[in-house]
Order: structure tokens, then C-alpha cells, then sequence
């Protein structure tokens, strides 16, 4: 929740418009001034402008008048004092980033949630950026928040377990989560709040330990990585095939001119019932099919022409950009 920083003035506001009142009153019932007399004489005194009295005071106007200019000046000065302590620590600007922020976080459709801005965070924010998907990072550690605000990140302070959090991050309206903190146990927590709050998000978590990839899967997560497990099988590979890892990197990264996509068969797609032959996805100027797997999991490796497109089918293609641009708008 943005708070604004003005709210800081309801203290000092308090204590100005009793000042204001017990001085106008005082006149009134001491002088027996009107109303607008005494409420004059209160601004006058207690802003020190050094005016005149408005009418020529008594010992007890005196003594009165000496109290309120105690009062009245020690109430504005704290006043002031609260306006130089939210200059000086940028409320303004920071409540103005956070609105902006808020903003753009109610904008987002479709995008990431990556919970943890760890050493894996960050490069997953990095690839993310790379290949322009929306995201919005959750981390409550200091020292990640510093580095997120700096580097002008959309993110949210916060505990990613937490469904309120969850939530300000758009849970519902998100493509994805991505759990990337270091302990496997707040892994757990927050793969069963995200199933919880949306039951069809794609959840990919990190495993710290190998037992914990089975508990993930439990708590909802549709894929659990090991990143000890994956850097020893790309050792592994980069040891015995390296010239082909070097391939499927280029491709995975779109390094050269061509490159691999994975484009999802929706229920509005027009090419829904037709054969890949029929639907044109077999023509020159698209990208070639690698492969097409069911919503059942099902993987048919090349796909010939006479399978038929259904709702919820992954099709993997390869070729240039143009391919690529070409195939995705044949299942818009």
C-alpha cells in the first residue's frame, strides 16, 4: 500500500488548528473581540509578523498572547521541521515512483512473477529483458531492493509466500511464476499460494536439494530445476558435444538468423480442426515444425501433414525471424 507522505502533516494540521481555535477562542472571551478580530490576531501572532494588536490588550490579553506565541511557534516549527525531514529523505519523489510503479504493476497482462533477486533472479531478469517478456520481481531483502530500485525494475517489497503480495503482483492475470528464492522450504510456501490464487500458472521453481523437487511438485509446481544438476549436465555435454550445445545455444538465444520458438494453439485460433497441411503451416515462408506436443503431453517429433491442430497443442518451429512472424500469425 503507497501511503502518501503529505499524511505525515496530520499530526503538526492537528495541533495548528487547536492553536488556532484555543487563540481565537481566548481573544473572544478575554477581549470579548469578534470573531474575525481574534482569529486575525491568532495568525498574526503566532506567524510573528510583528503587526500591531488589533486592539489594545489587558495583563491577561498579555499573558495570553505570550502563551499563544509559545504555542503557535513551537507548533509551526514542527511543522516545518517534518516538511525539511521529508525533503531531505525524497518522500516525494519516492511516493511518486511508487505510484508510477503501482501503475504499471495493475497494467501488466500476461507476464512473469519472479520470486527472489538472488544470483539467479537477476540472470533470470536479464534473459527476461532479453527477450522483451513483462515481469515483475518480490524480494524483501535489502540489499536486492537497493540494487532493483537502482537499476529501475519493476518490482514489489514483499514476501512472496504471502497471497496479499501475490495478488498486488497481478497473480491472476499472470502467464507465470517463477520461484527462484534460495531456500527450498519458502520454495514450497509460495509454489502452494500461487496454485492457490490461480490454479492454471505455469510454476517453475528452483531445488536447492534433490529431495526437494518431489515436495515442489506436491506443492504445484508444473516444472522443478536443479541448478547444480543442469550445470553439471551442460559440463557434461560441453565435454562430449560441444560443437552441437554450441548450436542450440545460438539457436535458444537468437544469436545468428535463425531461431527456435514454441507457439501455443489457442481456443480463438482459426486453424483449430484443420491438418497442418490445410492450415499452411507446412508452406516455404513459414517456419519449419520440429515438433508438436498435445495438451495430454503427448510428442510427436516432425509432424507430418494429415495430424490435426487441436486447442491447447504446442508446436516448436525453427527458422528465420520471418518464418517465425509468419507462423505465429497463422495461429493468431
Amino acid at each position: 500500500m503507497v501511503t502518501h507522505p503529505l499524511r505525515r502533516f496530520r499530526l503538526p494540521g492537528l495541533l495548528l488548528a487547536v492553536v488556532l481555535v484555543v487563540g481565537t477562542g481566548g481573544y473572544v472571551l478575554i477581549g470579548g473581540w469578534t470573531l474575525l478580530d481574534a482569529f486575525y490576531m491568532t495568525i498574526i501572532t503566532i506567524s510573528t509578523v510583528g503587526f500591531t494588536e488589533v486592539h489594545p490588550l489587558a495583563p491577561a490579553g498579555k499573558l495570553f498572547t505570550s502563551a499563544l506565541i509559545v504555542g503557535g511557534v513551537g507548533t509551526m516549527l514542527y511543522g516545518f521541521g517534518v516538511f525539511a525531514e521529508m525533503l531531505s529523505e525524497g518522500r516525494l519523489g519516492e511516493y511518486r515512483r511508487q505510484r508510477n510503479m503501482a501503475r504499471q504493476v495493475s497494467a501488466l497482462r500476461e507476464h512473469f512473477i519472479i520470486c527472489g533477486y538472488g544470483r539467479i533472479g537477476t540472470q533470470i531478469v536479464t534473459e527476461f529483458e532479453h527477450a522483451r517478456a513483462s515481469y515483475i520481481v518480490i524480494d524483501n531483502n535489502p540489499e536486492a531492493l537497493r540494487r532493483l530500485s537502482h537499476e529501475d525494475r519493476l518490482f514489489i517489497e514483499g514476501d512472496a509466500a504471502s497471497e496479499e503480495v501475490l495478488k498486488e503482483a497481478g497473480i491472476e492475470r499472470a502467464r507465470g511464476l517463477v520461484c527462484a528464492v534460495d531456500a527450498d522450504e519458502r520454495a514450497v510456501y509460495i509454489s502452494l499460494a500461487a496454485r492457490a490464487l490461480n490454479p492454471d500458472l505455469y510454476i517453475l521453481a528452483r531445488a536447492g536439494q534433490p529431495e526437494s523437487i518431489r515436495r515442489l511438485e506436491l506443492a504445484g509446481a508444473n516444472r522443478v530445476i536443479s541448478p547444480y544438476r543442469m550445470a553439471g549436465h551442460q559440463l557434461a555435454e560441453l565435454a562430449l558435444r560441444p560443437a552441437l550445445l554450441d548450436v542450440t545455444s545460438a539457436l535458444h538465444h537468437g544469436d545468428g538468423d535463425v531461431g527456435v520458438e514454441e507457439l501455443l494453439v489457442s481456443a480463438t485460433c482459426g486453424q483449430v480442426g484443420k491438418t497442418l497441411a490445410g492450415s499452411g503451416l507446412q508452406e516455404p515462408a513459414v517456419a519449419r515444425l520440429l515438433a508438436l506436443r498435445r495438451r495430454s503431453g503427448d510428442l510427436h517429433v516432425n509432424p507430418g501433414g494429415e495430424m490435426v491442430l487441436e486447442e491447447g497443442d504446442l508446436i516448436i518451429a525453427i527458422g528465420s525471424q520471418q518464418q517465425l512472424e509468419a507462423t505465429a500469425a497463422l495461429l493468431q
